[in-house]
Order: C-alpha cells, then structure tokens, then sequence
C-alpha cells in the first residue's frame, strides 16, 4: 500500500486566512499585483497538493473497501473467513475501519512507524507473521516501511485506483484484511517499500502464534 507529508489544506480555506492583501488586494488598492499573489500562492497549493497525492501513501481513506466489499476480495477465497459481524466484535473500531474497510491512519500517528525493536509484525486480524524488523527501515513516510516480506506468499497484491491514481494495495494473504500499499521506492536489494498501517499489524519477539488468534474458517 509522499507518504508523510502534511495534509494540504483546502485552498478555499487557506484563501480565506489569507491577509486582506493578498486575497482581497483591489479592496486595497494594490490592483492586479495583489491578485497576483494570491494567484501565485493558490498555485503554490496545487503544486503541494499534487506531489503529495502522487507520493503514494495518504492520510485519509482510500474509499475502496479492500476486505469488505472490492471486486478482488468478492472474488477471492481466503482461508481465515469471519462474518462483518465478527469482525466487528474482534476488531477495535480502528481496526475495523483500517483492516476491513481500508481507511488509512494519519502519518506519525500510528504505534510502530518509529518501533526499532527486533521482532515480527503480524496480521492484526488473524495473527500470520507478515514482516520482521530486519526488513524494517525509516522511509520518512510516517508509517511503518518494510523492504521485505516475512515469508513469500504472506501477502497477495491488488490494483488500487482510487484517488486519482494507480497504487498497489497489499492484503493480508490469509484473512484479506488491508494492510497498505507497496511502492517500488525501497531499498536494495529489493527496491520495494511495504507502507503499512500501524493498526494493520501487531508487533512482538515471540515467533509463535498468539493464541486464539488463528481460529479455523467458519
């Protein structure tokens, strides 16, 4: 599933902030230099707003409900199966919204995106180890970045083209819950970077299975 960077705020707001000068300069006198300015500073906020959408990771939800209701997951059979229901029951509201309807937390919010213990990172709905600490590393992005995954096949990929543009979503290959995206701006040997949502995953050293964790499909 750039990253991290401040949510540009709303020109029509920033519009409105603005010193009289800038936003209202023929009320002032200054004619068409003060409508400059304000032209410039608006294009200024394009440009921002721009680079960040074309980062990659966001801060608000992606709008297309990974583990609930897109076609990859109506179409795909996962081993671990609960009804919404369960899921609600199971899952912190957080969670929820994160793992089962892919919205996305805000960058530097989350618990384990500055975590530098060693350790693994599981599916914070079903328990599989989805990444380790040694494929860990600061991408500056505000969410936690892996180079790697813990295992081949621990996640399965699928094309997110919300918000304007094409991203790679990543689910949780046993459960379909939403861990993030994957971008090819990673580090050797790889070259990849696993941005992933704090709520997504459940950091500890112990390599076996949490218990109660991994029920049986129903």
């Amino acid at each position: 599933m750039v990253c991290g960077r401040t949510v540009p705020e709303d020109p029509a707001r920033v519009k409105s902030e603005c010193p009289a000068d800038l936003t209202s300069g023929h009320r002032r006198g200054i004619g068409t230099g003060g409508q400059k300015d304000s032209m410039k500073l608006n294009f200024t906020i394009f440009v921002l707003g721009a680079a960040w959408l074309a980062s990659g990771c966001t801060a608000g939800p992606t709008n297309i409900p990974a583990a609930m209701n897109n076609p990859t997951n109506n179409t795909m059979t996962f081993p671990f199966q609960l009804s919404e229901a369960e899921w609600r029951k199971k899952l912190t509201p957080e969670q929820y919204a994160i793992l089962r309807q892919a919205s996305t937390e805000r960058p530097f919010t989350g618990k384990y995106w500055n975590t530098k213990e060693p350790g693994v990172y599981r599916c914070a709905a079903c328990g599989v180890v989805l990444f380790t600490s040694k494929d860990k590393f600061d991408s500056g992005c505000g969410w936690p970045s892996f180079s790697d995954l813990a295992a081949k096949g621990t996640v399965v990929e699928h094309v997110d083209d919300s918000l304007g543009m094409r991203r790679t979503e990543v689910l949780c290959a046993n459960c379909g819950s939403h861990l993030g995206h994957v971008f090819d701006d990673g580090p050797a040997p790889t070259g990849l970077r696993y941005c992933i949502n704090s709520a997504s995953i459940d950091f500890g050293t112990d390599t076996n299975p949490p218990a109660g964790r991994m029920e049986e499909k129903k």
